[in-house]
């Protein structure tokens, strides 16, 4: 259901149910949660989420929602995997890239925020379609939504439940780069050839902006010490004899 590839420093986490269009069941986002684990161990520099099949993720596995009925302690524990798994994908201190193709709805789209960088194939399409089904989105969710996105586009896209282009979900800062999948590779491997320590210090930087900190001690500690590091000299010696 979740496979896990290495290709050199690049590790693909990639659901694996093209027949359901990559819909996670509860024990899919377990998976996730495992599998992050494992990529944490690594020596990993830059990890990509995809789907299989011409599918990103449909959402939340529609065939699990039988035994939420009067069940609301099934349901907190569906909502508690989710967070699990997308709380561990946000922790990862590696750069993560959602590489979108096809459909990515409900859940699906959660999945892609939770990453650092979304890009888009052009025939990928978007929808957060919880109200069709008369349900809620979890308020992690919703938060990373309206910060990307904004209120407005936020309203917009959980109010209608309709879909959107690649295209317009650019336009809108819910992804960033429309390429597809066949000719991105230029743009992580850019992230992989730049130094894992200053990508984790970056990333860390731009959760804390994200979260309004201003200034952070150990931000400045992180700074300190890469400036006076032996990493900066060499790669100033290697760009003089370009």
């Amino acid at each position: 259901m979740i496979r896990l590839g290495c290709e050199g420093k690049v590790v693909r986490l990639t659901l694996d149910r093209p027949a359901a269009r990559n819909a996670i069941p509860g024990e899919g986002w377990d998976q996730i949660a495992d599998r992050l684990t494992d990529v944490a161990r690594t020596d990993a520099r830059l990890l990509v989420v995809a789907g299989s099949g011409g599918a990103f993720c449909s959402g939340v596995d529609l065939s699990d929602f039988a035994g939420f009925r009067d069940n609301p302690e099934a349901s907190a524990r569906l909502r508690e995997r989710i967070r699990i798994a997308l709380d561990r994908l946000r922790g990862l201190e590696i750069p993560t890239v959602a590489m979108i193709e096809g459909p990515c709805y409900g859940a699906g789209v959660a999945l892609a925020m939770a990453c650092d960088l979304r890009i888009a194939a052009p025939e990928a399409r978007f929808a957060i379609t919880p109200a069709k089904l008369g349900l809620s989105y979890p308020q992690e969710d919703v938060h990373r939504l309206v910060r990307l996105v904004g209120a407005g586009q936020a309203a917009r896209l959980l109010f209608t439940a309709g879909i959107v282009d690649a295209m317009e979900a650019r336009r809108i800062g819910l992804v960033e780069i429309v390429e597809p999948a066949a000719t991105a590779k230029p743009i992580l491997q850019a992230m992989v050839d730049n130094s894992a320590e200053s990508l984790a210090a970056l990333k860390r930087s731009i959760r804390l902006t994200a979260e309004g900190v201003r200034s952070d001690a150990d931000q400045d500690r992180r700074f300190d010490a890469l400036l006076a590091g032996a990493e900066v000299a060499e790669r100033l010696e290697a760009l003089r004899r370009q």
